[in-house]
């Protein structure tokens, strides 16, 4: 079996993606950053008790702090020459998932200054058949009109994205093609959309895109009750939503087969509208929200100017109706009926505000205690 290493391995994909990897009996490295309170190997252990399994047999996994843009990733040589012995797939998930003006800086020196040095890292130590993963976003599309294709797009100026997080994976992506072409490296691109919860059973860990307007919502809803409020969005664009689930099957297919496309786009073969996100909301929370197209800042009260704040980023994908290519995709894996559809969604959204409020319930208890 392939040596599967991993960095960033402690994000919510990459733990659940080791999870099942250590089922599989792989080997699995994980390279993790240490925190201000928390070494490398406690944050891996967090992240795999998060996932809602039990995290016991482990024999498999290796953890390793370590540095994304230091040399060597500050791990010694014969440390980093015994990871990479052997065949192995290595997966960069690594990322900033910053996306304003003022984290510019930060965002491309990680994007960029990352996969520059896990392509570096790589190419040195790695053997001959070995393969090299860039975890990218579908929405390195930017403000694309037509279908994105499962192939490589030029490099454009922000104008063309909606943030800097897009603009910097789509010049990532560009950087692993330029070092195809150079030195023939044997590298694939997996573009994720949105990532949500389980669609078989609804459990839900993350609090990205719809799950953290979700989580806005929800603590408004209990601070001004039974309020309208009128939010800046489109009801018939639609959202790419992924189930976790999902997203593992289709990388541990990228671990079995051999041969793969050079770019996939992982993405849910059925997109869902905003306003079935509205309507579930309406169900859990008590709030009336009415989704509008245009709004201006002027014409909003108080409320709904906080909930624009809030919206900063996820205010950019409230008019999208994008259409990604799988071509690439169905290669590797057809679809076994647990994609997204409303109903799933409805499930997600019920388990992450019974989860709100079960944590809201014990803040007032232990408040009043």
């Amino acid at each position: 079996m392939r040596k599967i290493i991993i960095n960033g391995a402690n994000g919510y994909v990459a733990s659940n993606f080791i999870h099942e990897l250590l089922a599989n009996n792989y080997k699995v490295i994980a390279l993790v950053r240490d925190s201000s309170k928390y070494s490398a190997d406690e944050r891996m252990s967090d992240a795999l008790n998060k996932i809602n399994y039990e995290y016991e047999d482990v024999h498999n996994l290796t953890v390793y702090s370590y540095s994304l843009l230091e040399n060597n990733f500050s791990i010694p040589e014969e440390q980093l020459a015994e990871i990479f012995s052997g065949s192995v797939d290595y997966y960069h998930f690594a990322a900033s998932l910053k996306y304003d003006l003022k984290s510019k800086d930060e965002i491309f020196a990680t994007n960029i200054g990352g996969i520059k040095n896990s392509l570096k890292i790589f190419s040195k130590y790695s053997g001959g058949n070995s393969r090299f993963f860039f975890v990218s976003t579908a929405y390195s599309c930017g403000n694309i009109q037509g279908e994105f294709k499962e192939t490589f797009y030029d490099n454009a100026e922000i104008s063309q994205f909606r943030n800097y997080y897009e603009q910097s994976k789509r010049f990532a992506e560009n950087i692993v093609k330029n070092e195809m072409e150079r030195h023939n490296l044997d590298a694939h691109i997996l573009r994720l959309s949105q990532v949500v919860g389980d669609s078989k059973s609804g459990i839900t860990k993350t609090d990205y895109g719809i799950f953290d307007f979700a989580k806005r919502i929800h603590g408004l809803a209990y601070k001004y009750p039974n309020q309208k409020v009128r939010v800046q969005v489109d009801p018939n664009s639609t959202q790419n939503l992924i189930p976790i689930n999902i997203v593992i099957r289709y990388l541990l297919r990228t671990v079995e087969i051999q041969n793969l496309p050079v770019v996939m786009n992982f993405v849910a073969k059925n997109s869902i509208k905003n306003i079935h996100l509205i309507n579930s909301l309406h169900q859990f929370l008590p709030i009336d929200i009415i989704p509008v197209e245009t709004i201006e800042k002027s014409e909003m009260n108080a409320l709904e100017r906080m909930i624009s704040v809030g919206m900063s980023f996820t205010g950019g994908y409230i008019k999208t109706n994008i259409l990604f290519e799988t071509q690439n995709l169905n290669k590797i894996i057809l679809s076994d009926g647990n994609d997204t559809n409303e109903h799933t969604i409805f499930r997600m959204l019920e388990f992450f505000i019974d989860e709100l409020m079960d944590k809201r319930k014990k803040n007032v208890l232990q408040t009043a205690c």
